[in-house]
């Protein structure tokens, strides 16, 4: 449970650590008091390896946590590889399939050397849900269970949507806010973090703290952040920005996205002072031009997880490849003698050839180094070119030799 330790107990701290980024609070007075008290509190955070990478979106509350452990509480990062297998569909409109455990295990291997560009590792306590849900034995669930009713549960926003439009809901479902919940006792959580699309799963942790005589955690839950399309950012979706993804790369999805995110992105995925992101939030109010402030973000970004320099660095890359017509360097290559739009869908320079015939009907597929807009990917390649596809992919395309 808490104890005291050499913890940071300042106010104006503290206030913008439950004000910033911050949608709901469960229960904000108590919470306050705990954070101004002196008492290390043991802050719980949960991500499941339901795909290889983190992006920015997962690294909101992350970046909540990493606030609190520079307060001086400490933080317990569980990565569910029991939770994984079953899922949860807090977010899903539709029955999420059950994953297998082989897949589970690739998609874990790196997860907290990512976790670790934010949080201090070394001071964290890691573990694995596996490490007690694997433990459980059918009485066991049948209690945890016997907290809660199949009314809570239907009565959840994306779940009585489902069950009106006669889509199935299965019973595996209703398993994972127990699993979730019993987690915040396996660990005796003083405070849980998620976001919003989480509450009921949050909640449940309270209620089975309280049924093993445990004092019901606070919850800390951040809004969801958009991603590059415009819908909720979702590696299902591949809309993401990639913690692992390249500075230059990173740097360019940012600048692809929407302008209207640029305030709550730098309010939720990077610390810039709340002044500069105020000032910021004004001018662009005022009509200034969003480009600026974009770049800014980008930079704060990369600058985030790959260091001043990079995010310098990128920067200067997107200008002279974006601003003034030069092809980057280190641009990937490809060797072709038949079939292009397949090899560049192989290669992940494209979603697909559906999407490419889009793009050259956009007139957005380019000779680079030319600018000559090509009406077809139906080439005859004699001699190395380089092609722009939309805005940000560049490749260099070889004749392969017969």
């Amino acid at each position: 449970m808490a104890r005291k330790a050499r913890v940071i107990t300042d106010e104006k701290k503290v206030d913008e650590l439950l004000t910033r980024g911050v949608a709901e609070v469960v229960v904000a007075a108590d919470l306050r008091k705990k954070l101004l008290s002196g008492t290390q509190l043991r802050i719980k955070l949960g991500i499941d390896p339901t795909s290889p990478n983190l992006h920015i979106g997962r690294a909101v509350s992350l970046l909540k946590m990493r606030d609190l452990e520079e307060l001086g509480h400490q933080v317990v990062l569980i990565v569910g590889d029991f939770t994984g297998v079953i899922g949860d569909t807090s977010d899903k409109d539709s029955e999420r399939p059950m994953l297998d455990k082989k897949t589970i295990d690739q998609n874990k291997k790196s997860y907290f050397a990512q976790i670790g560009k934010l949080i201090n590792t070394d001071k964290a306590e890691l573990r694995y849900n596996s490490e007690w849900l694997s433990k459980l034995k059918y009485a066991d669930i049948g209690t945890h269970a016997d907290c809660f009713s199949v009314a809570d549960f239907i009565a959840r926003d994306n779940i009585a949507r489902r069950l009106k439009a006669g889509k199935r809901v299965s019973l595996r479902e209703v398993l994972y806010p127990l699993m979730q919940g019993y987690d915040s006792v396996a660990i005796k959580a003083d405070v849980e973090l998620g976001g919003t699309d989480q509450k009921f799963n949050l909640l449940a942790g309270r209620a089975l703290q309280e049924r093993f005589g445990q004092e019901p955690q606070n919850i800390l839950m951040n809004p969801l952040i958009n991603g590059l399309d415009g819908r909720k950012m979702s590696s299902s979706w591949g809309n993401t920005v990639n913690l692992t993804a390249e500075p230059n790369d990173m740097y360019g999805k940012v600048m692809s996205m929407a302008d209207t995110s640029i305030v709550e992105y730098l309010m939720l995925c990077t610390r810039m002072p709340l002044a500069e992101v105020d000032a910021i939030s004004k001018a662009l109010e005022s009509g200034a031009n969003p480009k600026e402030a974009k770049m800014r973000l980008a930079r704060e970004i990369v600058t985030l997880y790959h260091g001043a320099k990079a995010g310098v660095g990128a920067e200067q890359a997107f200008t002279s490849t974006f601003s003034e017509g030069k092809v980057p360097d280190n641009i990937p290559e490809v060797k072709v003698s038949e079939d292009l739009p397949e090899v560049l869908v192989n290669e992940k320079l494209a979603a697909s050839k559906g999407e490419l015939a889009r793009l050259i009907k956009a007139g957005a597929v380019r000779n680079a180094e030319t600018g000559e807009k090509l009406m077809t990917l139906k080439l005859t390649i004699t001699k190395p070119t380089v092609l722009r596809i939309g805005k940000r992919v560049f490749v260099r395309i070889v004749p392969k030799k017969k």
